[in-house]
């Protein structure tokens, strides 16, 4: 059985025989251990038939002992493609760099556009998308992703309060939405002020309203601190109670915190690696060389490429790796409890306002558990526990 591969790989030629002796020619190239096949009969003198081009000398040898005259009268494989494809090879150097200019025109940024920006915060967009590189005719696949464009640019530009980056092709959008300046304050409605917790007032400041509490009562939540009513009867006034009401309140916290704990931190080392990607098969263009942390931490970015206005399977891929330094902390008895007393104020003052404070601090329950402190803690905080109600008919 012929194998068509190999055939098409090395080359073959159809070969035309006319003569007396045909057969005898055939025959005779079997015998030289030229291989024949497609043998066709076209008449009593003349027929076609293949062989390899490696053969063809050999052919001539055994012609030579033959009544038959040969042509070639066909000719197939790699080799004959190969000297076609050097005859036109204009055309295909042409074909190639068109095709290579329409790619790396793809995929460099033509066109870049910011909507929903006044011409000030736009004029100060585009000069911090300059600084980081983002310009017309840079290539695409060099710059930051655009969750990285979105938050460079909101940290750098005051003026925006959210900034949307989207790529349509070649052409890099920008949807802006800026700060608004706060309108006027509209006028405040008739309103009572009451307790939005229970606790004791500890002190109080009253701007306008009938305050009805004093210090060291204790007020449930909803009770009403400073009424928005004021004047003799008969000559009441609706206003807008306003000030503030210090009340001592009360907090219970719980932290649980391991005397040993393992971290890793970044110690700044890295090294990157670049590929170009169809699939799953990563072909490396950069980076070669293995890195030699001991514990690492990667970061991966995906840039797909571009011909025309299309997504190609092709993409680039990025991979940051960074060295990371493994921490083990330990902790003694005491140095967990403080640090545990400091989770718990921490946690807590990230609930309460800016103007309480944390009065004194008690610990409820200390205890040593499997390798962990439990550490259970109650606290007085000063804070202002008025709150706005709308006085409506009746009151």
């Amino acid at each position: 059985m012929k194998n068509e591969w190999v055939d098409t790989l090395a080359g073959s030629v159809r070969v035309k025989a006319r003569g007396k002796g045909i057969e005898r020619l055939i025959n005779a190239c079997v015998r030289q251990g030229i291989a024949v096949w497609n043998v066709k009969k076209h008449s009593a003198d003349t027929a076609t038939f293949f062989i390899k081009l490696s053969d063809v000398k050999r052919l001539r040898h055994v012609a030579r002992q033959s009544e038959c005259k040969l042509s070639f009268v066909g000719r197939t494989g790699l080799p004959f493609f190969w000297r076609q494809a050097w005859r036109n090879s204009g055309f295909w150097l042409g074909l190639l760099l068109f095709i290579a200019i329409v790619f790396l025109l793809s995929n460099i940024v033509w066109k870049i556009e910011i909507k929903g920006a006044a011409p000030e915060t736009e004029h100060q967009i585009a000069r911090e998308l300059k600084r980081m590189g983002v310009e017309r005719g840079v290539f695409q696949f060099l710059l930051d992703d655009p969750e990285t464009l979105q938050k460079k640019l909101t940290e750098r530009v005051p003026d925006i309060t959210w900034v949307g980056v989207e790529w349509k092709g070649t052409s890099l959008h920008f949807r802006v939405v800026e700060k608004e300046i706060p309108e006027p304050k509209k006028p405040i409605p008739p309103r009572h002020l009451v307790a939005k917790k229970e606790a004791v007032i500890a002190d109080l400041f009253v701007e306008e309203g009938q305050p009805l509490v004093s210090v060291n009562d204790y007020v449930q939540k909803g009770q009403l601190l400073v009424s928005g009513i004021i004047g003799a009867e008969g000559r009441t006034k609706f206003v807008p109670a306003s000030g503030k009401v210090f009340g001592e309140t009360w907090y219970k916290s719980t932290v649980v915190l391991p005397l040993e704990t393992t971290f890793h931190v970044l110690t700044g080392k890295f090294t990157e690696r670049h590929y170009v990607g169809i699939g799953r098969l990563l072909i490396p263009v950069w980076g070669w060389k293995k890195p030699v942390f001991a514990h690492t931490i990667v970061e991966t970015e995906k840039r797909p490429f571009r011909f025309w206005k299309w997504d190609l399977p092709l993409y680039y891929e990025r991979i940051t790796i960074r060295e990371a330094e493994e921490v083990k902390r330990r902790y003694t008895w005491e140095e967990a409890f403080a640090e545990a007393k400091e989770i718990a104020r921490r946690e807590l003052r990230a609930k309460l306002p800016e103007e309480a404070a944390i009065r004194s601090e008690k610990v409820l329950h200390q205890a040593k558990e499997n390798g962990k402190v439990r550490v259970e803690l109650h606290y007085e905080v000063i804070e202002n526990i008025a709150v706005p109600q709308p006085i409506v008919q009746g009151d």
